[in-house]
């Protein structure tokens, strides 16, 4: 019997925090699925009393390539809803 093992690519988005004053993206790891989108990781020191993330973790967002000052990054624009996530990512 051949065992099939998942393989999910990992990569940095960024997530906007709300109610900072000014622009802030956090920084996070994310899954990359296989429509482009990815699920939002939880990381060790997450602490939502902290910081109020536009996309908790365990979210799925699409992402858009954006220009920074400091280069380009994948920023999380929206969250899919539970009916599109069986649609592809445009």
């Amino acid at each position: 019997m051949l065992a099939v093992r998942a393989f999910y690519m990992t990569e940095t988005i960024y997530i906007a925090l709300e109610e900072e004053g000014v622009a802030v993206r956090r920084p996070a790891r994310a899954y990359r699925r296989e429509d482009g989108r990815y699920i939002v990781l939880r990381p060790a020191a997450y602490d939502p009393a902290a910081e109020t993330w536009r996309f908790p973790p365990g979210s799925t967002v699409e992402v858009e390539r954006q220009e920074t000052a400091g280069g380009e990054i994948l920023a999380a624009v929206r969250e899919v809803l539970e009916e599109d996530k069986g649609r592809r990512a445009v």
